[in-house]
């Protein structure tokens, strides 16, 4: 079993867009752990309008991603080592220079992206199977039932 490094930031990240996609609601759930302690959690609305043509499960994964990097960068850990985790081949395969973006909604998050993982000394992207990544997929969904609530829009 690959063990990490104690000192390596591992970030998990995942996204939906439910109860259609594309075209629904858009959440990502990101969990942050060092040392396998969890020290940063969040999920929400992905970078897209509900609703709207942008809002897809790659937004969300992508919106995932990017907010544990922010996370990262503003609590001072551009020096750490750092694994980016998530279950999406296609977001991963794309960071990682395997797979073209054609969408482009995600050409704007993929920069954006990878301008944030080029400010960190030591970090990678992989992926994991779903079921090593089954916390931020949970909050991506209390993300997604949260606003579901809230809102009751049915399209």
């Amino acid at each position: 079993m690959n063990r990490d490094p104690d000192d390596t930031f591992v970030v998990n990240f995942d996204g939906l867009c439910e109860p259609k996609n594309p075209g629904g609601i858009a959440t990502y759930g990101v969990v942050v752990r060092l040392k396998g302690k969890k020290v940063f959690e969040d999920h929400g609305l992905a970078e897209a309008e509900p609703w709207s043509d942008e809002a897809s499960n790659n937004v969300a994964e992508y919106s995932g991603l990017i907010r544990g990097l922010e996370w990262l960068k503003k609590d001072g850990h551009l020096n750490s080592p750092v694994i980016v985790r998530g279950d999406s081949r296609l977001v991963v395969s794309q960071l990682n220079g395997i797979f073209k973006i054609k969408a482009p909604r995600l050409v704007e998050l993929y920069h954006k992206a990878k301008e944030l993982l080029s400010e960190f000394s030591n970090a990678r992207i992989e992926w994991v199977d779903r079921s090593l990544n089954e916390e931020a997929d949970l909050l991506s969904r209390i993300a997604y039932s949260k606003y579901a609530k809230t809102h009751r829009a049915q399209k």
